[in-house]
């Protein structure tokens, strides 16, 4: 039956209930979906630096994007976080959909549509730091960049960070 791979659909009559088949290419096709119109909104990226770490310990980036509105987003948003030199992206990020670049120096994270306004959503990409940088030494050229259909102003989409790296993690 490969060629002629039937299709079953339930039709119900009255009480009864038949089991009607036919070949595959007349099967009930849904209609393709239409994508929403872009919205009328405006993504922010909001800087946070993340947390001290020592040489060869840990700290975590936060992408915080809000949408400033007036609209509730239509179209999926990308928030890309471009790492500094002296650091390695480890595993489990948020959301579990975050891809690293080849090179390691970029993760990409896809947010689906819906991002009400006045509300943010945050990807979280935990970092190690290299083992051979230096106590005092501040990583900069990381940053965290946000791109949607939906976003009508690029003037805040992009901020940088820095990671300090210290003696030993705060609190410990």
């Amino acid at each position: 039956m490969n060629a002629m791979t039937l299709y079953r659909a339930a039709l119900t009559v009255g009480a009864a209930t038949l089991l009607v088949a036919g070949p595959a290419w007349a099967a009930p096709q849904s209609a393709p979906r239409a994508a929403a119109a872009p919205s009328n909104s405006d993504l922010e990226v909001v800087r946070i630096d993340p947390d001290a770490a020592p040489p060869g310990g840990t700290t975590t980036i936060h992408g915080f994007v809000a949408n400033l509105g007036p609209e509730t987003t239509n179209s999926p948003m990308t928030v890309t976080i471009t790492l500094p030199r002296g650091v390695t992206p480890e595993p489990p990020y948020f959301p579990d959909t975050c891809e690293v670049s080849p090179n390691g120096h970029r993760v990409r994270c896809v947010f689906p549509p819906g991002l009400k306004a006045n509300r943010s959503a945050t990807a979280l990409v935990p970092l190690s730091l290299d083992r051979d940088l230096a106590v005092g030494t501040v990583l900069r050229g990381g940053s965290v960049a946000v791109h949607s259909l939906d976003d009508r102003n690029g003037q805040n989409n992009r901020q940088e960070f820095e990671i300090a790296v210290v003696e030993s993690a705060p609190g410990l």
